[in-house]
């Protein structure tokens, strides 16, 4: 009688259409190509082999948008030189929590890809991953002072034991000698330097591993040119998603899964709220795009070795922070320079100026009201970027290479990003850096909104979304050990744990052969020296 009753009222509505019968069913359905679906698909594989799982991708490549790595700093963000993971409190201490928890995630990453490694999944780890010292660089009495004082509280974690302060000119020079050349004597400057800090490719990482699963082809499936159109729930809670076929006149089918992860960058936000959830609505989005500066002279970058992170403006985002980049991008090395925000209301790099505008619901229109009032000096610093000139931006990138020639640089359009905004208690709306699982209150789907530090932290990210959706399998021992094979610090924590700290790191280092340097137990600060570079485990 209830299916009868809800028959009628549908033939009595106007726009009720039937639902498509699904043309196949499948386990798990990845939305985009990047570097998150990659990792939550390798690990779902390794974890249930029997699975099917289909991947679409709307661009004609996977790791086209922000995984590309011309689209992201490709810093592998570990908290050692990014100055806004360790801010000042009100009382002139140092809060270092955010900065150690993003130091463990990355950990996990190391972990995760140096399994894949091993198993053969991952091949040639230098070209994706390699040594890049990581620095932090200041001038001014309270820029030099903040510094120290960041280093000395960094010290009682020994996640950053090995990381040396220097604010000694000739020292710094030695370092980065493209920093200090051309600089005026007597500039009151300081640095810190860790030199096991890396650059990641993470468009050859994606790459890699859906390679590797798309040649288990009888239950994992790679469709690149296909748009997810709609998500609806079916009758029996798996979700029906329409899939047009972009390079076959826009085709449609419709593929039936039991469980659904939108991974698609900027392009999540609009298809999680197709999907009708509560636990999307109140979600909105700021788009913030950015642009470096490139030099591809050899001679230029063979003098620079370091990716240099300063002290961004009063009043400008976190996103906003310079930084002056070493980086290995398909065995060319190039240095980078930036970023300087854009704006698009396109929410993708190869999206639609109509994204924004498609994604504005009764449910966030008043949180993305409230935020814009709470963030006018982000509106005010958006405008400033968009009106520099060549010149400005030159002027900027002077202040960390004095020497630099206009003739050796040119400006690049780098990845769009889109900040969450969200419904806040207090404030009605705010608007939030980061990333952000939003999932389903049975775990049927889950979305990644947010931006940076997504793909350097992808592995753990993916990790706890597997925790959250797949909560009752994850208990199971068979998963248990599965994780603690793939993760092996899997449920603990490395934070002054110093011998599983070294342990750990050793074991990452060795394969994706990257320099290992042993951490010390916390001397007193009198007693404090920088630490001697340890010899690379043998390979």
């Amino acid at each position: 009688m209830k299916k009868l009753l809800l028959s009628l009222l549908c033939l009595s509505a106007l726009g009720c259409a039937k639902q498509p019968e699904p043309e196949k069913s499948v386990d798990v359905l990845l939305i985009g190509g990047g570097i998150m679906s990659a990792s939550l698909g390798t690990y779902l594989n390794e974890l249930e082999p029997t699975w099917k799982i289909d991947l679409y991708e709307r661009l004609p490549e996977v790791a086209s948008e922000s995984s590309n790595p011309w689209n992201n700093a490709g810093t592998g963000h570990s908290a050692l030189a990014e100055l806004n993971y360790t801010p000042e409190k009100a009382d002139g201490s140092i809060d270092i929590s955010k900065a150690v928890a993003i130091n463990e995630s990355f950990e996990i990453s190391k972990q995760f890809w140096a399994y894949q490694v091993e198993q053969g999944v991952l091949k040639n780890p230098k070209s994706f991953i390699n040594n890049t010292p990581h620095m932090s660089f200041v001038w001014g009495d309270k820029n030099t002072e903040f510094l120290k004082k960041r280093y000395d509280a960094l010290q009682h974690s020994s996640l950053f034991r090995n990381m040396e302060f220097s604010n000694d000119p000739a020292q710094i020079k030695e370092w980065v000698p493209l920093v200090m050349e051309g600089r005026e004597p007597g500039e009151k400057i300081a640095a810190t330097r860790v030199q096991t800090g890396t650059d990641v490719n993470f468009g050859e990482i994606t790459k890699q591993l859906l390679n590797n699963l798309s040649q288990k082809k009888d239950v994992f499936n790679v469709h690149v040119q296909h748009e997810v159109r709609d998500i609806t729930r079916a009758d029996d809670g798996s979700w029906n998603v329409v899939v047009a076929d972009l390079a076959n006149g826009e085709k449609l089918s419709t593929v039936n899964a039991k469980f659904v992860f939108i991974g698609a960058g900027g392009g999540a936000l609009k298809l999680l709220q197709k999907s009708g959830i509560p636990e999307a609505e109140g979600y909105a989005g700021f788009p913030v795009g950015g642009s470096f500066l490139v030099t591809r002279n050899p001679e230029v970058a063979a003098r620079h070795q370091a990716k240099v992170y300063g002290m961004a403006s009063v009043g400008s985002p976190p996103m906003s922070v310079p930084h002056l980049d070493t980086r290995m991008i398909d065995g060319e090395k190039v240095i980078l320079f930036g970023p300087f925000a854009t704006f698009s209301t396109k929410y993708l790099k190869n999206g639609s100026l109509l994204d924004m505008f498609g994604t504005i619901t009764t449910h966030n229109i008043s949180p993305m009201v409230n935020a814009g009032i709470d963030n006018f000096s982000l509106s005010t610093y958006l405008i400033g970027q968009l009106m520099l000139s060549q010149e400005d931006r030159m002027h900027s990138l002077r202040e960390y290479f004095p020497e630099a020639q206009d003739k050796d640089w040119e400006l690049i359009q780098a990845g769009q990003r889109v900040q969450i905004i969200k419904k806040d208690p207090e404030k009605g709306g705010i608007l939030q850096f980061g990333t952000e699982v939003v999932s389903s209150e049975d775990g049927s789907i889950a979305a990644l909104l947010g931006a940076s530090p997504g793909a350097s932290t992808a592995a753990p990210i993916m990790l706890h979304l597997m925790e959250r959706t797949f909560k009752d399998k994850i208990k199971t021992p068979e998963w248990q050990d599965k994780l603690k094979e793939i993760i092996p610090s899997y449920g603990k924590t490395l934070n002054n744990d110093l011998e599983l700290t070294n342990k750990t790191r050793a074991w990452s280092s060795e394969r994706l052969q990257l320099t290992f340097v042993e951490v010390k137990p916390e001397q007193p600060q009198s007693e404090q020296a920088p630490q001697a570079e340890a010899a690379a485990p043998a390979l």
